[in-house]
């Protein structure tokens, strides 16, 4: 993805939230093909979440100091 980043950065949020949601989308495709119910709901719980944060109808925890860090997990 280029970068196309102002003095907020929103343009570049945008976009990643953006890719995100594409791919949790692409992911519960395949996750509904399997048959694999409650991953689905987990998915679609983390595409709506992207969409939230895409449009800025909820900010980042790093925002406002809450949240804990993700654990790091090999992919």
């Amino acid at each position: 993805m280029t970068s196309n980043r102002g003095r907020t950065g929103r343009s570049d949020s945008f976009e990643t939230f953006a890719y995100i949601r594409q791919m949790l989308g692409e992911l519960r495709v395949v996750a509904d093909r399997e048959g694999a119910d409650m991953l689905c709901y987990l998915i679609e719980m983390a595409y709506v979440e992207a969409g939230d944060l895409q449009i800025g109808r909820r900010r980042l925890s790093i925002d406002h100091g809450q949240g804990d860090k993700s654990p790091d997990m090999p992919v």
